[in-house]
């Protein structure tokens, strides 16, 4: 069974939960699948209901189309979707240093905190000066999330399966 946190981001993980290369390529089939995926974040999956699930694909699909953009537009994108989320700030201490962060208001929904969550966490990408390293594979038909931590920034593919799929696409199409 493939493992849901494979980034350690919440947000391209849970936007890699649809896979295009499985017969079904919902990951998130039910309501276990999504307390699995919980868990793997270290979040508390009680409370996650089968109603949450809608909610939580529309998170992903929010997430994919912020992936999607172009670097450039990619930040309007972000703000379009975070005007309407359930979030607030708040100050933490770090090292004696206070830190501005984004949370979930209490009670917030499983799909608001995992919203909240992958925000904060492109945020930070953004601020860390990967934002334009954020892509998704050129590989047709996956559309996975990646951060690019290559030396040279030049990355195309989500994984090696993606890359060899691509190269042998394109050998096969030079040797007809």
């Amino acid at each position: 069974m493939r493992q849901f946190t494979e980034t350690g981001l919440v947000a391209v993980d849970l936007a890699n939960t649809w896979d295009e290369y499985l017969d079904e390529p919902e990951r998130l089939p039910d309501v276990t699948e999504l307390r699995r995926f919980f868990r793997e974040l270290d979040e508390d999956p009680r409370g996650v209901e089968e109603e949450d699930l809608p909610a939580v694909r529309e998170v992903r699909g929010r997430l994919r189309g912020v992936l999607a953009a172009e670097p450039a537009g990619r930040a309007r994108v972000l703000a379009e979707w975070v005007a309407g989320l359930p979030v607030r700030a708040a100050v933490e201490e770090a090292g004696g240093v206070p830190r501005l962060r984004l949370v979930a208001p209490e009670g917030a929904t499983a799909a608001g905190r995992l919203a909240v969550r992958a925000v904060a966490e492109l945020l930070e990408l953004a601020a860390s000066g990967d934002w334009e390293r954020l892509r998704q594979c050129a590989a047709t038909p996956c559309t996975d999330a990646f951060v690019d931590r290559s030396r040279p920034g030049k990355r195309q593919f989500c994984s090696t399966r993606c890359a060899n799929r691509a190269h042998a696409q394109a050998s096969r199409a030079r040797h007809r």
